[in-house]
């Protein structure tokens, strides 16, 4: 479970992230929308403790991000958008070396990173090093790497940027089933297809602030439109002259 109470990131007196009440229980991909600047990839950062929050809190299955961050981590995957990779290293050394700071034990580590390039359909190039991987192979190698340690929470940030339809259609899958498994999932995304797709309820961040939450059914009730586009679009219209908040 998520639980984020009362969450604000203030930069001076700018809001980027404004009072948000959210509560994501397990087993649940929840998408989290919103224009460029709404505060999206700002409350990713505090809900991985990257940022300290201005006041508020957040709970990773019941951990604190600041008073139990070792914890928290340990339960937590964090994909984020634009991850970094030891290029150096082949693709098996990479998740070897990501699975041993999770201090995942060795024969668990190695089944896993077996597992799981057979499932992110990267076995044939595990022993090529990551610099001649094409953007996508590096995305679903990032995205193996945060299931490593078998994570009960997953926080993913734009995580189809620059993947072909395979590709994509991989990670949703794997979202899925994921999910039906227990896990919790908090996807950030510019995707309102992929939104409607695979996620159980969606919420809409507008300048820091969570202007809409639901199944997209409900959502589409908060609006005059008709699909979930153009109430996305209705609810985030900006009026001219209005200063936008930080990512």
């Amino acid at each position: 479970m998520i639980e984020l109470i009362h969450l604000t990131k203030r930069y001076g007196r700018l809001a980027a992230v404004d009072d948000l009440d959210l509560v994501v229980p397990a087993g649940e991909i929840f998408g989290f929308l919103g224009p460029n600047g709404a505060g999206k990839t700002t409350t990713i950062r505090v809900m991985m403790g990257i940022l300290k929050a201005t006041s508020g809190q957040v709970l990773l299955d019941g951990h604190d991000v600041v008073s139990a961050a070792q914890e928290a981590k340990a339960i937590t995957g964090f994909i984020p958008d634009r991850p970094f990779i030891y290029e150096k290293l082949s693709g098996r050394e990479f998740l070897e070396f990501v699975g041993k700071l999770h201090r995942v034990e060795t024969a668990r580590l190695n089944r896993r990173i077996s597992e799981l390039l057979e499932q992110l359909e990267l076995s044939a190039w595990q022993n090529e090093l990551v610099e001649s991987y094409s953007h996508g192979m590096k995305q679903r190698l990032v995205v193996c790497a945060a299931l490593l340690h078998e994570p009960r929470i997953l926080i993913v940030d734009e995580p189809m940027v620059g993947m072909d339809p395979r590709g994509a259609r991989t990670l949703k899958d794997l979202f899925c089933a994921l999910a039906r498994s227990g896990t919790t999932i908090f996807l950030s995304t510019h995707s309102i297809g992929v939104a409607e797709e695979i996620c159980h309820r969606i919420g809409i961040i507008q300048k820091g602030k969570l202007i809409a939450c639901g199944a997209t059914d409900d959502i589409r009730r908060q609006a005059s439109a008709g699909n979930l586009e153009s109430v996305f679009l209705e609810l985030t219209r900006t009026p001219a002259g209005t200063e936008p908040t930080l990512e």
